[in-house]
């Protein structure tokens, strides 16, 4: 990019960063002048385009051009290619193959909004052909596939952003609660319990016709190939317009070929704070122990027996050992959220609230005024977007980097990897492999089906 290009762009984003927190409300008729001059915007494209990927797209659209889409199902691309048309006042060009994205040498970034089971390839692939890479949570379908990122964003340079927003965004609530365990207003940390919900089994999910547009097989991409299955009633609301139960959207979260289920899904995010908040970014358990549980299907060696309805958790009691004696506990059971308990009280953080005595102490004795900036690593954005291309400016990798995403997400694979073998696992954080345990490590990583294996370099 050219000097000029980073100079209007440094000049737009340290505007951008000195309104903090607010909420950005930039009216259509100026979105295109960002910067000064509209060749200086930073060129993007999104490549998986359903829920999450048109609502990154749609942050993000102030700051920067997007100039191309790509998705496997026509209805999805289609539709969203006009709604950033409508919103940017330019029409993207689309694609079903998300390389021909990746052959463009005009694009500076890349914002991956697939099914979990195509982040790494997608991201690695794209860090490979020249781009920096925002990826949707959670980054990763197995631990290998995490340290195989880590040592592509090494080795190319390139700036990555994982797509876990409770870091830059929800009021600072979660930032609070960080700086709160830091001044010592809980005293020291004995337990943190992170509620990240259960979800239902579903009934036997017949094979069924591919809806029209969509290029299944492409869909499954390094997933093994197996008939699309749905039923014919409708998901209402968010995720909606797809079946209630099926094998692909919106249900693949439920499903370990695809996803991780809510310990993945929600542990991203929750069990990723508590990880922050402790100190815990660049380390790991010790031991992570199935204390109770409830599978979707029936198991045998780790593995569904049947194949025709979900296979994740839908219920779980899981103990993780942390660094200096912390317990974490990740249930399925009460509020949405995080309670940290300390030797000198305790308090309870979500996307809604912050609540407790040393929530409410703060009135007569407040943070330091830097509290905050001092978690963050400097002024909170106006969201993890802009996080994004503020460090594609910097060159210095964004508040949500690889590597404190793949420590804390250890845990929630190593969960399901427990519950799927309905035992504990010792943890050997340093070598990031399972103590004595060869058939626990076999679940670490997963081949890739011929055809869609990972290009390297």
């Amino acid at each position: 990019m050219s000097n000029s290009r980073h100079s209007s762009r440094r000049r737009f984003l340290q505007g951008m960063a000195a309104v903090g927190a607010a909420t950005i409300i930039i009216p259509s008729s100026q979105r295109a002048f960002g910067f000064q001059n509209a060749n200086d915007r930073p060129k993007f494209a999104t490549i998986g385009l359903r829920n999450q990927g048109w609502t990154i797209t749609s942050k993000t659209i102030p700051f920067a051009d997007f100039v191309a889409l790509a998705d496997v199902d026509a209805g999805i691309l289609e539709d969203n290619v006009a709604k950033v048309e409508k919103k940017q006042g330019k029409k993207p060009d689309s694609y079903k193959d998300y390389r021909k994205v990746l052959d463009r040498n005009d694009i500076d970034a890349v914002m991956i909004a697939t099914p979990d089971h195509w982040h790494t390839k997608i991201a690695i692939e794209a860090m490979y052909a020249g781009k920096d890479v925002y990826c949707e949570k959670p980054l990763t379908l197995t631990i290998a596939e995490g340290k195989l990122i880590e040592k592509v964003v090494k080795e190319t340079g390139k700036v990555f952003q994982v797509g876990t927003m409770q870091r830059s965004e929800c009021d600072s609530r979660f930032l609070q609660a960080i700086a709160m365990i830091r001044d010592g207003r809980i005293g020291k940390v004995q337990k943190v319990t992170c509620g990240i919900n259960g979800m239902t089994g579903s009934p036997e999910i017949p094979v069924a016709e591919v809806p029209s547009g969509l290029d299944w097989d492409f869909w499954l991409g390094p997933a093994e190939k197996v008939d699309y299955r749905a039923l014919p009633e409708m998901r209402k609301g968010y995720g909606g317009g797809v079946p209630l139960y099926s094998n692909g959207h919106y249900s693949f979260r439920n499903w370990h070929e695809y996803s991780g289920g809510k310990l993945t899904d929600w542990g991203a995010h929750h069990v990723d704070i508590a990880c922050w908040a402790l100190g815990a970014s660049d380390s790991g358990p010790s031991k992570v122990t199935p204390l109770e549980y409830e599978l979707a299907c029936e198991y045998k060696d780790g593995n569904p027996v049947v194949h025709d309805r979900y296979n994740v958790a839908t219920k779980f009691k899981i103990q993780a050992d942390m660094p200096n004696d912390v317990e974490m506990i990740i249930t399925s059971e009460g509020d949405n959220g995080i309670l940290f308990e300390g030797t000198e009280g305790r308090f309870f953080v979500n996307r809604g609230k912050i609540v407790g005595k040393p929530v409410e102490d703060l009135k007569e004795k407040p943070l330091a005024d830097d509290a905050i900036e001092l978690v963050y690593g400097g002024k909170v954005p106006a969201n993890h977007s802009v996080n994004f291309i503020e460090s594609m400016e910097s060159r210095k990798q964004p508040v949500s980097d690889v590597w404190s995403h793949n420590r804390m997400l250890e845990v929630c694979h190593l969960s399901n990897i427990a519950m799927r073998l309905g035992r504990p696992l010792n943890w050997d954080a340093d070598k990031r492999e399972v103590v004595g345990d060869d058939q626990a490590n076999s679940f670490l990583s997963r081949e890739s089906r011929k055809g869609y294996e990972i290009q390297m370099g």
